[in-house]
């Protein structure tokens, strides 16, 4: 056989050798796919019987179930005995009795021509508990999740409360927290549903950043948002946790703070929140485009009112040409418009103001475009919510009645006056389309919260010392609104109780009716911080009828009658004459009255506007002591710069007797201490020369400019500072040309006491700081006389402190 031959069929055997290695490989993966189509098919036939051959479902056997009747079953499948062997439709039948939730697991077989449905039923939650929680309480993490008793478990709710839950935590600034849903089986297939809750350290903000800031600094702008930076004086606060929602207020404070500081075109085009690499605190980014600064320009106004020119209307805008843009003060002057003429009888005004950029110039022109509005009139005031308090408490409040024409700006005012009852966590006042196109409804939507206190009070002060206060106040008494409280006060200088009670709206009239009790006793004279003894102890007790009411927005009336009886006790042997006469038992019966005008922003801390007041007192109505007195007080407000406030106080009284009397040594003032800084308390005014007693004085007058100082601390601290100079006077007693006879003379040792009496002025310069802090504000003041008296009593430090819980 040749070598050619050979190689022939050599290389013919090499060919079917391959071909005979693929066929074979070909046939066993055609195998493997056949088995797996074969597996699959039974699979399925298993869970949805498919049509294998020709046939009708002669019955449908449901097994599992314990709590859930057949029927309710049989309702979800979409095949019933008679109907073919549909498999399109038996599987949708498996997914609708999956879909709903109560079924842990489904399985639908063909036994025969029968359909048998063999489910294991999800358990029923027995009770929900919370464990490892303390910053939310249950009640809260309750209210968020959807999983309640006596409904059935199922995984994906509780996934979903999982989340909730989470996400409640981040709300509070706490990313870092972990929530584990565990289950414990009970009898009768029922269980107990415990999410064990990790929450993990508070996630704060570690710095506040701010881009494209031009004009302001980063540290005004961060006063001018509610987030705070995390430090470490802020552990009662929760302002420098992380929030989105208080992310998306930041952002409109902000743009509020750059509008009314001329900034029209400002914006914020981010701001980002970035969770550091430890997941130990959150940089927050701002970045601004502050824009440029703009003045107003043109401003005036289009009058669209038949009878009102134009010249009346221009003077009451409180926005001016030439003034930096202010888009809050413009709100004001829409207000402004809208109530004065609403009081000249155009019920139906209507202001929006057109407002006109000029980017070249940098102002902007505003014409306020008055014109009547739709006659539209309140069909009724619907009030839900309230569960305690009266509707008539609330409708009282109402700038608006039934049949009023509407008013969205008085609607807005009675939201505000409703807000200032402080009986209701949340007020939201709306209004909706009424029966006709002229009525429309307003509708009120409250939440009322706890208006009972209990008040425990502690404080130290250089002139009464330690002293403690204990009342128990429902301001919201019956859901009447009305307001009754009791209270106590000890002291190193006093003890009181009293009883008051007020009726906001007497006969349902907007007048304020109240009766007060009291029973006091106190030492006039003494000063803990000096360690001065008390010379004698008065001890009051007795009442009051008072009412008040408001003649205007700004000016109130108030009338009181004071029935008391004062006695003068206790006198030391060293004391001076002049208060040993005074010893016994006095009645008073006073008719009062206090006439206030008051345009402060806030009475509590002013930094614009100004009050004054004048009140007078006549006793000896009908018995008791007689005598009038007359004060007169006055105060005014400007801010010099943000922070800096200037105040200027001042305040006199005169109080004399009538009909032959005296003024007594109860019914005189006494000037120092809390109202002249840098003197004692009771520290100026007619004193014995020889014991050095007070004695009080008939006439006074006082004075203070004062001008509050920022001192470069951050602003939540609530420390702030101060620069002040007291003034003040007080003069005239009534014993100072006093006889006295031989007994009295004989007491003394022959010696006629005589009183140091000076109408010259007394003033003091100081500094003092404040601090708001938690245990409640406290004052500490540092003044030096600079004119006074060589019997005046002086005092350097002046230091109170005081809180409420």
């Amino acid at each position: 056989m040749s070598r050619d031959y050979r190689k022939t069929v050599r290389g013919l055997g090499l060919v079917l050798k391959r071909v005979t290695i693929c066929w074979l490989a070909l046939l066993a993966a055609t195998f493997v796919s056949a088995a797996g189509w074969v597996l699959s098919a039974a699979a399925q036939t298993r869970h949805t019987p498919a049509a294998a051959s020709a046939g009708t479902i002669a019955n449908i056997r449901i097994e599992g179930i314990q709590r859930i009747e057949p029927e309710t079953i049989r309702s979800y499948l979409l095949v019933q005995p008679g109907d073919p062997w549909d498999p399109e439709r038996i599987d949708r039948s498996l997914k609708a009795l999956f879909n709903t939730g109560l079924f842990a697991d489904v399985k639908l077989d063909r036994e025969g021509n029968v359909l048998v449905v063999r489910v294991v039923e999800n358990p029923i939650l027995n009770r929900i508990a919370f464990e490892g929680n303390s910053k939310i309480a249950d009640k809260d993490l309750n209210t968020e999740i959807q999983s309640r008793p006596r409904t059935v478990y199922t995984r994906t709710r509780v996934q979903n409360d999982v989340r909730r839950i989470l996400e409640l935590y981040r709300r509070r600034g706490r990313f870092a927290a972990s929530v584990e849903p565990k289950i414990i089986q009970l009898p009768e297939n029922r269980v107990d549903l415990v999410f064990e809750i990790n929450e993990g350290p508070s996630t704060g903000v570690r710095s506040i950043n701010f881009v494209g800031n031009r004009v302001f600094s980063d540290g005004t702008l961060r006063t001018a948002i509610e987030t705070k930076e995390s430090r470490w004086y802020r552990f009662l606060s929760t302002a420098d946790t992380y929030d989105p929602d208080r992310l998306t207020y930041d952002r409109e404070l902000l743009r509020k703070f750059y509008l009314t500081e001329g900034y029209a075109d400002f914006r914020v085009a981010s701001a980002v929140a970035e969770l550091t690499p430890d997941r130990d605190g959150f940089v927050i980014t701002f970045t601004i485009d502050e824009g440029e600064r703009y003045r107003f320009g043109k401003v005036d106004v289009n009058i669209g009112l038949k009878d009102l020119p134009r010249e009346a209307v221009l003077p009451l805008l409180t926005v001016q040409s030439g003034d930096w843009y202010d888009a809050q003060e413009l709100e004001h002057s829409i207000s402004v418009l809208t109530d004065a003429l609403g009081n000249r009888g155009y019920a139906f005004v209507e202001v929006k103001p057109e407002v006109n950029r000029n980017r070249e110039e940098h102002t902007v022109d505003v014409v306020f475009d008055v014109h009547e509005g739709p006659q539209v009139y309140v069909e009724r005031i619907d009030i839900s919510g309230n569960v305690r308090t009266l509707d008539k408490v609330i409708r009282r409040e109402f700038l608006l009645v039934e049949g009023d024409a509407f008013n969205t700006n008085k609607m807005q005012r009675s939201k505000d006056r409703v807000k200032n009852l402080g009986f209701f966590k949340k007020v939201e006042v709306s209004n909706s389309p009424g029966s006709a196109p002229d009525r429309t409804v307003i509708n009120t939507e409250i939440e009322e919260q706890s208006t009972g206190e209990l008040s425990v009070g502690l404080g130290f002060s250089t002139t009464d010392g330690p002293l403690a206060d204990v009342s128990v106040r429902e301001r919201n008494f019956l859901g009447r609104g009305q307001d009754i409280r009791i209270g106590t006060v000890i002291s190193f200088n006093s003890q009181q109780i009293d009883l008051s009670y007020t009726e906001p709206y007497f006969l349902d009239k907007n007048i304020a009716a109240g009766i007060d009790i009291f029973e006091v006793k106190t030492s006039p004279t003494s000063n803990f911080f000096t360690g001065v003894s008390p010379v004698y102890q008065q001890f009051s007790y007795g009442g009051a009828l008072r009412t008040g009411f408001q003649l205007s927005e700004n000016l109130r009336q108030t009338w009181k009658y004071t029935g008391r009886s004062d006695d003068i006790t206790n006198i030391q042997s060293n004391a001076s004459l002049f208060i040993q006469l005074q010893a016994g038992t006095h009645l008073t019966s006073a008719i009062g009255q206090v006439l206030l005008y008051d345009r402060r922003d806030n009475r509590q801390e002013p930094t614009s506007g100004y009050y004054a007041s004048i009140g007078n007192d006549f006793a000896g109505a009908g018995f008791g002591v007689q005598y009038i007195r007359n004060k007169l007080s006055a105060g005014y407000y400007y801010s010099v710069a943000p922070e800096w406030v200037l105040g200027l106080t001042a305040e006199a009284g005169d109080v004399f007797g009538w009909g032959g009397q005296q003024v007594l040594l109860q019914d005189r003032f006494f000037v120092g201490g809390d109202n002249l800084r840098g003197f004692a308390p009771a520290g100026i005014g007619p004193r014995d020369i020889v014991s050095g007693d007070a004695l009080g004085g008939n006439k006074y007058y006082l004075g203070s400019l004062a001008l509050s100082v920022p001192l470069g601390l951050p602003k939540e601290l609530g420390i702030s500072g101060r620069v002040f100079t007291d003034f003040g006077t007080l003069w005239s007693n009534d014993q100072k040309n006093l006889v006295l006879t031989p007994a009295q003379l004989a007491a003394t040792g022959g010696v006629q006491p005589v009183i140091a009496d000076s109408a010259a002025i007394r003033a003091a310069a100081g500094v003092g700081v404040s601090w708001k802090s938690p245990v409640g504000p406290i004052r500490l003041d540092l003044a030096i006389p600079i004119k006074k008296e060589p019997f005046d009593k002086t005092q350097l430090f002046h230091v109170s402190f005081g809180t409420r819980f």
